[in-house]
């Protein structure tokens, strides 16, 4: 049977279970199925315009780590735009038909992608999750208890992590500039390293008693955990229903009983259940932290590396008072 036979019939017998809600798995399920067996009929050619090799990542924190170790030797694009919220996003037709032209697929994994999951199974497109190696944390509370906290990234140790897979990815893909990802990834990682000195060091200022970070999402598990923070949360993955009254309660009685002088929210969800935090507590809004997405070019966090400066410095002034 000719190979593009073979990934019609695939894609045609392929089910999955929903991830989200019955009918969002339906309706992408046809999307995928109607642009694939279209792309059967005879694909475009995966090289960017510019002749070079086209990389697609799930989210822009991706993007831009890639970026840097790409060099000028590959096309990195990310399939999600900045301020996007990457754990219930749903991909558009135009995503998938983007994604079935790449060269290579790069996502989180550790459970961040469950949309992306749906379709990028029945691509012929080589795939790498570059979590692969982290030693990934646990979410500790709700419904997703047990199960590992997919935002590794929010330690730059972690992300050295990623730069190697990037780098072995990126090799198998373009083997002719293998040298040349070495270098870039070698180069990024002492960056990465400089930073988390920075972040931990510029952390360490915070005085004892007011060590506690809370957050709308546990997305900061594992800068806590590098900067000596404890950390609460609301919820503890961005999900459709968030903020119930017991979790709204539990944060109000914490922020209470341990004097937390304030609390954060993430740029990709409404603040407003922290607020009501807020109101109960006399805390005051520390400000607005970055995880699941890059800000666009003029913002305040429009790389990674800004990103990581950024939530430490907000989080320092917050809990010191330096801000007020």
């Amino acid at each position: 049977m000719p190979k593009s036979t073979f990934r019609c019939a695939k894609v045609a017998a392929r089910t999955s279970a929903p991830q989200r809600t019955r009918l969002r798995a339906a309706a992408l399920a046809a999307v995928v199925l109607s642009l694939l067996l279209t792309a059967c009929g005879g694909g475009a050619a995966g090289n960017g315009d510019d002749g070079k090799k086209v990389v697609l990542t799930t989210f822009t924190v991706l993007a831009d780590v890639a970026r840097n170790v790409a060099g000028d030797k590959l096309t990195v694009e990310s399939i999600t735009k900045a301020g996007a919220e990457i754990h219930g996003y749903e991909p558009t037709p135009g995503d998938i038909r983007k994604a079935s032209k790449a060269d290579l697929i790069l996502d989180n994994g550790l459970n961040l992608e469950a949309w992306f999951a749906q379709f990028v199974e029945g691509l012929d497109v080589p795939h790498a999750v570059v979590s692969e190696g982290v030693e990934p944390m646990n979410i500790s509370e709700d419904a997703y208890q047990g199960k590992p906290n997919p935002h590794a990234w929010m330690s730059p140790l972690n992300v050295q992590v990623y730069v190697d897979n990037m780098v072995k990815a990126f090799s198998e893909l373009d083997p002719d500039n293998a040298e040349a990802f070495k270098a870039n990834g070698d180069a990024y990682k002492a960056e990465l390293q400089a930073v988390q000195d920075q972040m931990t060091t510029r952390l360490a200022g915070v005085p004892e008693a007011q060590r506690a970070l809370v957050t709308c999402e546990g997305a900061f598990s594992y800068l806590a955990r590098d900067a000596g923070l404890k950390e609460l949360y609301i919820w503890a993955v961005n999900a459709e229903q968030q903020a119930t009254p017991q979790q709204i309660t539990r944060a109000i009685e914490y922020v209470k009983a341990n004097n937390v002088p304030a609390v954060f929210c993430e740029s990709t969800v409404s603040d407003a259940p922290m607020q009501q935090v807020v109101g109960a507590t006399g805390a005051k809004f520390g400000g607005t932290l970055y995880v699941d997405s890059l800000s666009e070019a003029d913002g305040p966090v429009p790389t990674y590396l800004d990103l990581i400066r950024h939530d430490a410095d907000v989080i320092t002034k917050a809990l010191t008072g330096a801000g007020s």
